[in-house]
């Protein structure tokens, strides 16, 4: 390889690193901004569910916008696509911003949802682009997993941060906080945007190959065709929902100060800011599990990291289930102003636990499901980004269930949901149809 061309891959990788980053930190501030709206609905009975609306929207636009996603990536190559990503991330942002200028009841809520759904397009755009790039430019296999492991270790840091920033700067929420209490935040979001959006305009980046083909080129199959493939996008609706869901409904459990974590005790004050740090901690661990897997990611494979991964986290959400608040351990936990130890029910510390169990996941699926795929991989990518519409609709399912039967009830969404990506990576995920042209 020359010089210049392996200078070229290292700074494509390295802003491929700092579009997963940005990935992670607009997805989550739906968690946290959902605790206000929960709390302007607390007296609808579906305030859980609420909550998670935005998120929701935010995953729904996958939904419409995974296949165009694929499509622009073989249209206007990766750049172009990543900077069509980051400006509809802008105006998302600036939509959830304009939200507070309406009434703060059911119409403001409406417009807030609207600039989670077109966020929702920006992020599925990055997903888009980062998730083959980074596998392609590894040269798959190990390799390219253990770049995504990488890439995946920023974007657990800032998940970590981001809802540890929003429950600091948004403190006690009750039912008279509005999202004009959190303009600081959007005024940051829209400033990470601006700059990310000038600063790729100067950097040079080439797309790697992809076995294009010219226009006179039939395609006899396509990525459904391969087994492993089908059952990984599966795996991959089920696993997003998982990762969203637990942290999700693990904020609202924390913020709930009626029928969550601290029910009846009157003396947590900065309940949200704590149900914020709770989160971040599951996506410190996140950081922690891909931190640790990168180094490991090139000698052990994907499919072994997947059934220690799942058989662990079933683990932990069994104890969480059964424990419940029984009993209450101590944490390390920022309440608004300083670092203290403050005591927990042991559910959330077996929750945040989980954090390392789903760190690995999503990459090592998405190259499971990618593997011998060849030219179909940029259709494959479009429709995987569909998919990923399960972060949105699982967690809503879980919150409909935490509202109806309760919190720990709820976790039987992602416990089922890690025992089908326990089966995928077991029996599922075995290439058996070597016979079609890739």
């Amino acid at each position: 390889m020359s010089q210049n061309k392996q200078q070229g891959s290292i700074i494509a990788i390295i802003t491929m690193f700092f579009l997963y980053a940005m990935i992670s930190f607009v997805t989550n501030l739906a968690a946290p901004i959902g605790v206000i709206w929960k709390n302007v609905f607390a007296d609808s009975g579906s305030a859980n569910t609420i909550g998670m609306l935005g998120n929701a929207m935010n995953f729904l636009a996958y939904l419409f916008m995974g296949i165009p996603a694929g499509k622009m990536l073989t249209k206007i190559g990766y750049k172009k696509t990543a900077l069509v990503g980051i400006a509809t991330g802008f105006v998302g942002v600036l939509v959830q911003f304009l939200s507070g200028k309406f009434d703060p009841g059911v119409t403001g809520f409406v417009v807030y949802l609207l600039g989670a759904f077109i966020s929702g397009f920006a992020v599925c755009m990055l997903n888009t682009v980062v998730n083959p790039m980074l596998n392609l430019l590894g040269g798959g296999g190990n390799r390219g997993n253990q770049l995504n492991m990488i890439g995946g270790t920023l974007n657990s840091l800032s998940g970590t941060l981001t809802p540890m920033l929003v429950g600091a700067l948004i403190g006690t929420v009750t039912a008279n906080t509005k999202m004009v209490d959190v303009n600081l935040v959007m005024y940051i979001a829209m400033a990470v945007f601006a700059a990310a959006f000038c600063i790729l305009c100067f950097i040079p980046i080439q797309d790697p190959e992809m076995g294009k083909t010219d226009s006179s080129t039939v395609f006899e199959f396509s990525p459904w065709a391969f087994r492993h493939f089908t059952l990984g996008v599966i795996a991959i609706f089920v696993y997003v929902g998982v990762e969203v869901g637990i942290p999700g409904t693990l904020n609202f459990y924390i913020s709930d100060t009626a029928n969550g974590a601290f029910q009846g005790m009157n003396g947590i004050v900065n309940a949200a800011a704590i149900g914020g740090f709770m989160a971040g901690t599951y996506w410190f661990l996140m950081l922690v599990g891909r931190l640790c897997s990168s180094f490991v990611a090139a000698k052990v494979s994907s499919r072994t990291m997947m059934l220690v991964a799942n058989g662990v986290g079933m683990l932990f959400l069994l104890l969480a289930m059964i424990l419940g608040n029984s009993s209450m351990v101590h944490m390390p936990v920022f309440t608004g102003s300083a670092f203290q130890m403050v005591e927990v029910p042991i559910a959330a510390m077996f929750l945040v636990l989980c954090g390392l169990c789903t760190s690995i996941m999503w990459t090592s699926i998405f190259n499971l499901s990618t593997e011998g795929l060849g030219k179909y991989t940029a259709q494959a990518s479009g429709i995987f980004m569909m998919m990923v519409v399960g972060g949105g609709l699982w967690p809503l399912v879980q919150n409909f269930i935490a509202d109806n039967a309760g919190y720990m009830i709820s976790y039987i969404v992602p416990l089922i949901s890690m025992a089908y990506m326990f089966y995928y990576a077991a029996f599922g995920s075995k290439n058996v149809n070597p016979e079609i042209p890739v």
